[in-house]
C-alpha cells in the first residue's frame, strides 16, 4: 500500500532521516515509537511532501508520490492529522469539513458518513473551530482528513492532552477505519495506547528504523520497550 524507500531528509544542513524504510498495508495500523527528536514527525511531513527528500522515495500503490507537489499528495489519497491539529480556527466545523471534501471532490454522502462517526460535530456544525474543546478539535481534524476518503491515514500524537473519554472516541474511529481497509500510520507517545491498537510497531532512533515488530511480541515481552525507549 504505502512504502517508504530509503528516505534521507534534512532541515537545512541537519540531516534527520537516514535511509529510513517502512511499509504499511491496507487494513493495518503501524505505530512509530521513538524518543523525542527521533524523526517521527519528520517522517510524516516527508510522506506529505512538506519536506524535500535528499534521496529515496515514497510509493503509494506502486506510484511514486514523492515527486508530487505537496498540495497533490492529499489528492492521491493520503489524509494527515498533524500534531496540534492545524484547524482554521475562524471557520466553522462545516467550513473546515468543506475544505476536506474539496481536496478530492468528495460529495455529500462522504460528509454524512463522516458525521455519523462524530455526532458531536453534527450537533455543533455551525460553531467556530476555535471555540471547541481540545477533544472536539481533534475530532474535527480527524473528520476533515476522513473527508478525503483516504487510502492512508497519518496521525501524529492524536491523543495528546485529551481526557480519557475523548481518547477512547478517537481510538474507536481509528479501529473503524482500519476495518474499512485504510492503512494507518500512528505516532503516539502513550505506549498503552499504541499496544491497544497497533498491528505492528516500528522503533525509530536518530532517523533510522531500528526494527519493526508485531505488536503481540511487545505485549508479550515489555523488555523490548525498555531496551528501545528506556521506559
Amino acid at each position: 500500500m504505502l512504502a517508504l524507500q530509503s528516505l534521507n531528509v534534512a532541515y537545512g544542513k541537519a540531516q534527520v532521516l537516514r535511509d529510513l524504510s517502512l511499509h504499511v498495508d491496507a487494513g493495518e495500523i503501524l505505530c512509530l515509537l521513538g524518543r523525542n527528536g527521533a524523526g517521527k514527525t519528520t517522517t510524516m511531513k516527508a510522506i506529505m511532501g512538506l519536506l524535500p527528500l535528499m534521496s529515496g522515495a515514497v510509493v503509494l500503490e506502486g506510484q511514486v508520490i514523492s515527486k508530487l507537489p505537496a498540495h497533490n499528495v492529499p489528492r492521491a489519497g493520503i489524509g494527515y492529522i498533524p500534531q496540534g491539529r492545524r484547524l482554521f480556527g475562524e471557520l466553522s466545523i462545516a467550513q473546515n469539513l468543506e475544505i476536506g471534501l474539496m481536496a478530492r471532490g468528495s460529495g455529500q454522502e462522504v460528509l454524512e458518513s463522516v458525521l455519523e462517526l462524530f455526532p458531536r460535530l453534527r450537533e455543533r456544525y455551525h460553531q467556530r473551530a476555535q471555540t471547541l474543546s481540545g477533544g472536539e478539535q481533534q475530532m474535527l481534524a480527524t473528520a476533515r482528513a476522513l473527508c478525503l476518503e483516504p487510502k492512508v491515514l497519518l496521525l501524529d500524537e492524536p491523543t495528546e492532552g485529551l481526557q480519557p473519554s475523548m481518547i477512547e472516541a478517537i481510538r474507536q474511529v481509528i479501529m473503524i477505519m482500519r476495518d474499512r481497509g485504510v492503512a494507518i500510520i500512528l505516532v503516539e507517545q502513550r505506549v498503552d495506547a499504541v499496544l491497544s491498537v497497533a498491528d505492528r510497531v516500528s522503533f525509530i532512533e536518530n532517523g533510522r528504523n531500528l526494527e519493526t515488530l508485531e505488536a503481540a511480541e511487545l505485549r508479550a515481552d515489555p523488555s523490548i520497550l525498555t531496551r528501545h525507549l528506556g521506559v
